[in-house]
């Protein structure tokens, strides 16, 4: 017998509520369907996102490393430390969420308080360090701006998986099984219908013959 749903009763309003849930269900799969699609279209544009934003980050943390690495030769190790004491917290994160096709994802956004005078006194300091804080600077904004993609990503690989997971269920194991006993409860109303053809056929023969016997002319006796 095919996978049927348990306890399933072959009566007519047993089917009449089944179709109405084939028909949910079938609906249900085609609204995941489409959410499965805009978060596919969400998930490729952060991954598009990321790769800039990787390059870009990974660029910028490239050429600060050389210039700090150029202020230490001018400057010395132990002057570059003691200056970088004296930096400034320059830095409000206002971290968020938003809403992305019934994902929350983080929404992040880096603020760079302006400066309180020179960040740090130009006696015994090179312009290379100088270029150095502005390009961390940038680098540190693209490095939150990139770990708030990744979460994003994350998130929205997770929603992926469950809704596939929910439409492979819908597909291949509710519907399948909503089909079949629809199918075994039509089968067995039409063999029932047949049946009961039949025993009235039977019954309605029966009667035909007691009326015949009874209008039929008597024997007459001696």
């Amino acid at each position: 017998m095919p996978d049927i749903i348990p306890g399933a009763r072959p009566t007519r309003m047993e089917l009449i509520a089944l179709r109405k849930r084939r028909n949910i269900a079938q609906r249900g799969q085609d609204l995941l369907r489409e959410k499965l699609d805009a978060l596919m279209i969400e998930f490729f544009q952060f991954a598009r996102e990321i790769t800039a934003l990787r390059a870009k980050t990974q660029d910028l943390l490239s050429r600060t490393y050389l210039r700090f690495a150029e202020a230490q030769m001018l400057m010395g190790a132990t002057r570059l430390e003691e200056t970088s004491l004296t930096a400034q917290d320059r830095f409000d994160v206002d971290a968020t969420t938003r809403n992305v096709i019934g994902v929350s994802i983080p929404d992040v956004e880096v603020k760079v308080r302006p400066l309180e005078g020179y960040p740090y006194s130009m006696i015994g300091t090179s312009a290379k360090l100088d270029e150095a804080v502005a390009l961390m600077t940038e680098a540190v904004k693209n490095v939150v701006e990139l770990s708030a993609a990744e979460a994003a990503i994350r998130r929205l690989a997770e929603a992926i998986a469950a809704t596939k997971r929910r439409v492979n269920s819908l597909e291949y194991i509710v519907i399948p099984r909503i089909l079949n006993t629809i199918r075994y409860i039509e089968m067995s109303l039409q063999e029932r219908a047949r049946e009961d053809f039949f025993r009235l056929k039977r019954i309605k023969t029966r009667l035909e013959e007691e009326e015949e016997r009874e209008i039929a002319p008597q024997p007459l006796i001696g």
